[in-house]
């Protein structure tokens, strides 16, 4: 079996083994806390799925690295060829609340790219995954994200913020505004084309978005940071400077909009 096919068939075991964790806890009052510093919620549930997938999958590739939200950040990481990039449970303020959107969200990055991902959202029973080169898959449906169309009225996920004047020099796009409480599963919906766009246009931590970007790669889209950059993982830094992932010709229209008009060009649609 291929690396990047054996890597994911180990996440998607993993990530169900996450799930079944979350979804004992969920709706039991599990205890959490604040982590402060603009951070959010943090739970048991939270730290048990974290310590459960940090033993499985180092267990099995004992040569990774390790970066996980929930685990305190060590430097070793940068000098592995391929490293864990986790979130345990993305949406965690979701799941405290009750509400079933919440992710466990896997993927592995080689080189600073994701080449294996999977998102998994235990209360749905929806499981998305790719593997570089192989296509992005919700169960056994391959996902292509929507076809091309205009700016106006296009369905894009995105927090409120995100549209404020102050982000689109070029004019705020007239866009339909749609919102899901985990990132992750955002950038999954875009990958399935049930959603035309996802914008995250503040910091965006790499446990986030690193399996998003490779679904929506491996669907047809393109994704980058807020302003059009490639988007690298595994770095020092551990945010992006946003996130912008679309269809090819929607992702350059939105993209258009973040730029100050030019005079000589008529304005973008």
């Amino acid at each position: 079996m291929p690396e990047n096919e054996a890597d994911l068939a180990l996440l998607v075991s993993a990530a169900h083994a996450a799930g079944e964790i979350a979804r004992r806890h969920f709706g039991d009052g599990p205890k959490f806390w604040d982590k402060g510093a603009g951070l959010g919620p943090v739970s048991e549930a939270d730290l048990e799925v974290d310590t459960m997938l940090r033993g499985r999958l180092l267990q099995a590739r004992p040569d990774y690295g390790w970066l996980s939200e929930e685990t305190a950040d060590h430097p070793a990481r940068l000098e592995r060829e391929r490293v864990f990039i986790i979130d345990p449970i993305d949406g965690t303020r979701a799941f405290l609340e009750g509400q079933t959107g919440f992710a466990n969200v896997l993927a592995i990055v080689e080189g600073g790219i994701p080449v294996a991902a999977v998102v998994h959202l235990p209360m749905l029973g929806h499981t998305y995954s790719a593997a570089r080169g192989q296509g992005a898959y919700l169960g056994g449906t391959r996902l292509q994200v929507s076809p091309p169309r205009a700016v106006a009225g296009a369905n894009v996920l995105a927090a409120r913020p995100a549209l404020a004047e102050a982000n689109w020099p070029g004019g705020v796009p007239p866009v339909t505004r749609h919102f899901r409480p985990s990132l992750a599963w955002r950038m999954a919906l875009v990958a399935e084309g049930c959603f035309d766009a996802m914008l995250a246009l503040r910091p965006t931590w790499h446990w986030d978005i690193a399996a998003g970007a490779l679904l929506i790669a491996e669907a047809g889209g393109v994704v980058s940071t807020g302003r059009g950059g490639a988007l690298q993982f595994n770095t020092p830094d551990l945010v992006a400077d946003g996130v912008l992932a679309a269809g090819p010709a929607l992702h350059a229209a939105l993209l258009s909009h973040r730029l100050p008009p030019d005079p000589d060009q008529p304005p973008p649609r």
